[in-house]
């Protein structure tokens, strides 16, 4: 069986369909006659790892709370 191959433009427009436009890999795969294994896995090389972020983020809400709630307790100290 031979590998079939895609340009990088045709990998990349695969991927906004998904990312940019909020298209289902299946749906784009199908569409675009790839396996939705490899748009998957074309996804996943360009996505930045979602845990990742969302552990940055984690972190920056908790230390904007921690800051809040400080400016709080002494803005009611000084009223």
């Amino acid at each position: 069986m031979s590998t079939q191959r895609f340009t990088p433009e045709f990998k990349e427009e695969a991927v906004k369909q998904v990312i940019e436009r909020g298209y289902s890999v299946p749906d784009v795969a199908a569409r675009l006659g790839v396996s939705a294994h490899s748009l998957y896995k074309w996804v996943k090389a360009v996505a930045p790892d979602k845990s990742e972020q969302q552990s940055k983020e984690l972190l920056e809400a908790k230390s904007e709370i921690l800051r809040l709630r400080a400016q709080n307790a002494s803005s009611r100290r000084g009223a």
